[in-house]
């Protein structure tokens, strides 16, 4: 039997495809290398290059190979991009969400893991934030991933499909066998725009207000690491086999580094001065997104191995210099 990794050749795809053969899965991945890379997919996978939307190819896919379960990454997760083109965004990501249930119903695979994210939340009423607060997206991006929650929620009662929803927070990192790691096109997360400065792509990196009621003024996020994360995602396939019921989970360290934090962690590890631009504030960025993980840790019996985060960027940095 194989299980089904949707979105495989992206970021946190990628990393959960190589963990789950390094413990002895048959994997399969789609992906239609719209935001995934080639480089990135594990020569044991196997690859079906295709769109999620197309119910053809989707249902070629799942006659050719043995598909027990299904971890879902597939989506458009820009949110600037989602404002200015919200039809899009739902688009691929509602209706690819609803192709992929209906094929899975009609072959009979009940279980599904999606990679949801703190975006379902919008601006956080408390922190850290719990998986019951309320879910008010500030953006379409979130919107999405919310109604593709809500979409696996109505298909447990009418068919008996199962789903974990992990909601998670800053992803990063890159493996430590330093063949695969974070590519974005274009890249618009922090600690690889930071790094970019001692690769010598960029002269400074901008930082996007410095008057945030935190302790230095700057954003403060909860990082967690790709690795950690792919970890969740297989352990809460497994939850699924062994317990037959829906759950909603949040990801994160439960611990907040500020903007300067990170790139001062990044100086040191780099050796390099990182010189910071002060922008002014973008709009729709809370201060602070920290999250609950103790119901990860309860349900899933999930650590996570990476909580220093000069070791966290430390992989990121081994991943770019080997790249180069």
């Amino acid at each position: 039997m194989a299980i089904l990794v949707v979105g495989g050749a992206g970021y946190i795809g990628s990393h959960t495809v190589y963990e789950l053969i390094e413990r002895g899965e048959d994997v399969v991945i789609v992906d239609n290398l719209q935001t995934g890379f080639r480089s990135l997919i594990h020569p044991q996978a196997h690859f079906y290059e295709g769109d999620l939307r197309d119910r053809e190819f989707l249902e070629h896919v799942f006659e050719q190979e043995p598909i027990e379960g299904v971890i879902h990454f597939a989506a458009n997760s820009l949110v600037g991009v989602s404002m200015k083109e919200p039809l899009e965004y739902f688009d691929n990501n509602v209706y690819g969400m609803i192709v992929l249930l209906e094929t899975m119903h009609a072959h009979n695979v009940r279980h599904i893991v999606f990679s949801s994210t703190a975006a379902t939340y919008g601006e956080p009423e408390r922190i850290p934030i719990e998986e019951t607060d309320p879910t008010v997206p500030t953006n379409p991006y979130g919107e999405t991933k919310l109604a593709m929650e809500k979409i696996m929620k109505w298909c447990d009662p009418a068919y008996g499909m199962k789903y974990v929803a992990l909601r998670y927070f800053n992803a990063c990192g890159a493996h430590p066998n330093k063949k695969i790691g974070e590519l974005h096109d274009p890249e618009t997360h922090l600690i690889p725009l930071i790094l970019q400065v001692p690769q010598g792509r960029r002269e400074a990196i901008s930082v996007f207000g410095n008057d945030y009621p935190t302790k230095d003024g700057t954003c403060i996020r909860d990082y967690i690491h790709v690795c950690d994360l792919a970890d969740a995602h297989i352990r809460a396939l497994r939850y699924l086999n062994e317990h037959e019921q829906s759950a909603t989970i949040n990801l994160g360290n439960g611990e907040g580094y500020s903007v300067l934090e990170i790139i001062e962690a990044a100086r040191k590890v780099t050796n390099h001065p990182i010189p910071v631009r002060m922008e002014p504030r973008r709009a729709g960025d809370p201060a602070r997104l920290v999250a609950n993980p103790e119901k990860a840790k309860n349900l899933l019996g999930w650590e996570p191995k990476y909580t220093d985060i000069e070791k966290i960027i430390e992989t990121a940095w081994n991943f770019y210099t080997n790249a180069s």
